[in-house]
């Protein structure tokens, strides 16, 4: 099968202020947040970038989401090298915690507003908007400026304004982070059925039930670098154990030593 997603020896550095230096007590002003890592995903699959904080998987899908640019390595989307056609833009929808949608907008509004974003027609938009506010429950809060709209709302309304276009490849960044169980699992259900009806999901998280529960195929990165990358079976059985969170931290263990 030929993968929608390819990363290849993708590498990113930030310089550093005076006062993270001293915080994290280094006489470098250049921290490497990405170094080396390379991986591809598939469709009909969930695809996961575990790590812990600061790992830099939060880079990694900004990269691969062209809102920041590697200082090496070739990213290609549907085959695509995203450096010669900025089109594969529509093919992605991006959704992290740091999405703010403006709180004197409603639902309505922010879904049409990105719909035309995306040169969505009138109809298009209206048929998508029916289909994901069902799905979400969006529908009574539609007129509801979003800045009175709880936590799990307000995230359900980011969800169906990153998939507004219909994106083939979906990018969250620690979609669950925060939420209530009832919202997590909706949004988990959904991104299954996404990739059982043949998108490619890319999540990140920290959590390693959660993965172990939603993943077809994981990636650990510490450090920022990729450690270990296959399908969640065989690494499972290759450190012979039923426990995602446990090999973790026997990874994690070996690679800080």
């Amino acid at each position: 099968m030929e993968s929608s997603v390819k990363v290849t020896s993708l590498k990113k550095t930030f310089k550093l202020s005076k006062k993270q230096m001293k915080i994290d007590k280094t006489k470098s002003n250049l921290k490497i947040a990405v170094n080396d890592i390379s991986f591809e995903a598939y469709p009909n699959e969930i695809f996961g970038l575990l790590g812990p904080n600061g790992a830099g998987k939060t880079t990694t899908l900004r990269c691969i989401s062209t809102l920041i640019k590697p200082d090496q390595g070739e990213i290609k989307l549907a085959g695509i090298d995203i450096k010669e056609d900025t089109k594969v833009k529509k093919h992605i929808g991006f959704l992290t915690n740091e999405l703010k949608l403006e709180e004197q907008m409603t639902p309505n509004y922010a879904f049409e507003y990105f719909g035309k974003f995306y040169d969505l027609t009138k109809e298009q938009i209206e048929k998508r908007k029916e289909e994901l506010f069902n799905e979400f429950g969006v529908n009574k809060f539609a007129e509801v400026k979003i800045g009175d709209l709880s936590t799990g709302m307000k995230q359900k309304v980011s969800i169906v304004v990153s998939l507004v276009h219909d994106p083939d490849i979906i990018i969250f960044d620690e979609p669950t982070n925060g939420l209530d169980v009832l919202t997590a699992r909706t949004i988990t259900d959904y991104l299954k059925n996404l990739a059982k009806n043949g998108k490619t999901v890319i999540i990140s998280t920290h959590i390693m039930s959660l993965a172990q529960k939603l993943c077809d195929r994981i990636g650990i990165i510490i450090d920022g670098k990729m450690v270990i990358c296959d399908t969640l079976e065989n690494v499972l059985k290759e450190y012979q154990s039923d426990d995602l969170e446990e090999v973790f931290f026997e990874i994690y263990s070996k690679e800080a030593c």
